[in-house]
């Protein structure tokens, strides 16, 4: 593992502890040459998913995608980098969870606004006006008038 400070090769792991409930590792490491510490995770690599967009087309899964749209309609609210690591971390699982190896886009779609909606109505709502194309102001509000009413059966 190359030291992401000096980028000398020689590290050492110092620390190894269980991460995101035991489906990953993470690992503390020293650099020999510069002596600072960082630390590395370490998952199990999967069989790829297939992702099957909108217009047919297929693409391997790839998480970043998922975690550039939860921090884009996280932006300037009031949560944290761990909270949205879980919340992907969620959304990922459920993904894997239905043991299915082609999975279409909108059905991640919803899986991400679902977890937005417990997470932050906000970033509900930004999500969704992207994700859903929202093409006028009364299709925009009747998704509001939905957020709302679910937030009073709460």
């Amino acid at each position: 593992m190359k030291c992401p400070f000096c980028g000398a090769e020689n590290t050492r792991v110092i620390d190894s502890r269980p991460a995101e409930e035991s489906n990953s590792i993470r690992r503390r490491r020293q650099c020999d040459v510069c002596r600072k510490r960082f630390t590395t995770y370490e998952k199990v690599e999967t069989i790829p998913f297939i992702v099957i967009k909108k217009n047919n087309m297929r693409e391997q899964y790839d998480r970043s995608k998922i975690e550039a749209g939860v921090v884009r309609s996280c932006h300037k609210r009031p949560i944290g980098v761990q909270q949205i690591t879980r919340a992907v971390d969620e959304i990922e699982t459920q993904i894997f969870n239905r043991e299915e190896k082609e999975i279409p886009s909108h059905v991640i779609g919803e899986l991400v606004m679902d977890k937005l909606k417990e997470l932050d109505p906000v970033a509900y709502v930004r999500f969704a006006s992207v994700y859903r194309e929202f093409k006028d102001v009364p299709t925009f509000m009747n998704e509001l008038k939905s957020l709302l009413e679910h937030e009073k059966s709460l």
